[in-house]
């Protein structure tokens, strides 16, 4: 840790040599090396590392960038992002969405406020653009959604946004989803929260047309605006044949998607007018977390414990499928076999009627851990189809439990010669840090023979900076994959 101190104090906050850059990234990796183990010995060093994203070289910037995320927490989550989101602004465009999505981690994770973490998205869309992580837009309705306090903000935030640039779609399609919901509010008054704003209702629909009429608009930004433009026909004060005749020219476009979309929209204003108030009306409140959380895993473990002293019903294939799935992590040896069941008069009459009897349930075949190394973890889980004994159907699931994200990461399987293997496309390229989403890809294997399975693997990422390709052999499967 000494000389890690000493190296940083002697080449930031700019590195004028060859040796001093390189001993420099020494001493960064030495530090986001540590940081998990000792994160307090490395927060002393953090304002050596935030001048260190401000290096021209793309290697320093990119590792000072993955120890200032790894550095974020709940007492310097407002310093950080305000550093991070200025460097957002001035980063090589092959950071962008790096840096992008550590923000946004870092703000779902530690934001004070509901309302700090509703500007701190923005700010991200409007500056990376399509850079952005998949799941932005969802994740900032859905925070915007259940924060009813802040609609007519959140409203007038956007729709000032969008008004001064279009060209970014993320954006543009969270203003109009808001601007289709909360389109009432952004024209009563004033808010207390911002700057006085007055728009007419012909300028929001303007808007909106611009952006249908956009060429960059992609065809999903095109159907947020559209579903929009529909909704305030419910919310607006003024007559709807300005949105009419909007909807029915796209009745006729050559994007079959947005073309159904229009379609709709026209038959609900001609045969079904009189309910269109009611199916457009507003969302209901989306509670991230919380009461609804917990009651759904009260309410999966009362499941549980209910399918553990009850006998197993007669259940589509397909649930039995989800009820293997969720027995994986048990025990693989030591399967409990339900008690006989005791006579009963219902009993009595199956046996009368000499009704079949549903066959039980094949036993679950436990998760192999094969692959775990500096955070990230792969984890194989298996089904065998009731009814195509020689299938097996292995899920690989990718998690990162550490401070960076692992991208381009890519899965490759082989399997001998009497073998058929089929790779299905994985979930995405990127596995996100600090236990986000995971990453898995469905491997088919036909054994007609139903031999001893020997599975390798070729894994290919990057991680902290390091181009990583691991190859390694599994030998280890569960017999019940193969017998």
């Amino acid at each position: 840790m000494r000389a890690t101190r000493s190296c940083l104090r002697r080449c930031s906050p700019s590195w004028t040599s060859a040796l001093q850059r390189a001993c420099g990234y020494v001493a960064l990796t030495s530090l986001l090396r540590l940081v998990q183990s000792d994160h307090s010995a490395v927060q002393r060093h953090r304002p050596t590392v935030v001048e260190c994203l401000r290096e021209p070289d793309g290697s320093l910037s990119r590792r000072a960038l993955e120890l200032s995320l790894a550095l974020v927490n709940s007492s310097n989550v407002r310093a950080m992002t305000q550093e991070l989101q200025g460097f957002l602004e001035s980063c090589p465009p092959d950071l962008q969405a790096d840096c992008a999505s550590g923000i946004l981690l870092a703000a779902e994770r530690f934001a004070p406020t509901k309302r700090w973490h509703i500007d701190t998205t923005l700010r991200v869309l409007m500056t990376a653009g399509t850079r952005v992580r998949d799941d932005a837009v969802a994740n900032l309705t859905q925070l915007i959604g259940g924060a009813q306090e802040l609609h007519a903000y959140s409203v007038r935030r956007l729709y000032s946004a969008l008004a001064e640039d279009i060209s970014q779609q993320p954006l543009v399609q969270v203003a109009a989803w808001c601007i289709g919901e909360y389109g009432d509010l952004l024209l009563e008054g004033s808010c207390e929260e911002t700057e006085p704003l007055q728009v007419e209702e012909e300028e929001v629909l303007a808007l909106l047309e611009r952006v249908l009429q956009s060429h960059m608009s992609l065809p999903a930004t095109r159907g947020y605006a559209l579903t929009a433009l529909m909704k305030l026909s419910t919310r607006l004060r003024g007559d709807n044949n300005r949105i009419r005749q909007v909807v029915s020219v796209y009745g006729s476009c050559l994007d079959v998607e947005l073309q159904q979309r229009a379609v709709e929209y026209n038959t609900l204003f001609r045969k079904y007018d009189h309910m269109r108030a009611a199916i457009l009306e507003k969302i209901p409140l989306v509670e991230r977390g919380g009461s609804q959380a917990d009651e759904e895993a009260k309410e999966s473990k009362e499941t549980a414990q209910l399918s553990e002293a009850a006998p197993v019903p007669t259940e589509p294939q397909a649930s039995k499928l989800l009820d293997l799935l969720d027995l994986l992590d048990g025990p693989s040896g030591d399967a409990q076999h339900p008690p006989p069941l005791d006579p009963t008069p219902g009993g009595a009459l199956i046996h009368l009627l000499n009704l079949p009897c549903a066959p039980p349930p094949p036993a679950p075949i436990p998760n192999l851990k094969v692959f775990e190394r500096e955070g990230l973890q792969l984890n194989l889980s298996f089904v065998r189809p009731p009814g195509t004994p020689t299938l097996l159907l292995i899920t690989v699931t990718a998690t990162n439990t550490s401070g960076g994200d692992v991208t381009h990461f890519i899965c490759q399987a082989a399997v001998p010669k009497s073998f058929q293997l089929q790779l299905q496309a994985p979930s995405g390229d990127t596995v996100p840090a600090r236990g986000g989403l995971p990453t898995t890809q469905l491997l088919r294997i036909l054994n007609p023979k139903k031999a001893p399975l020997r599975l390798k693997l070729r894994l290919t990422y990057n991680h902290f900076g390091q181009s990583v390709q691991e190859i390694f052999e599994v030998n280890n499967l569960p017999v019940e994959t193969w017998q």
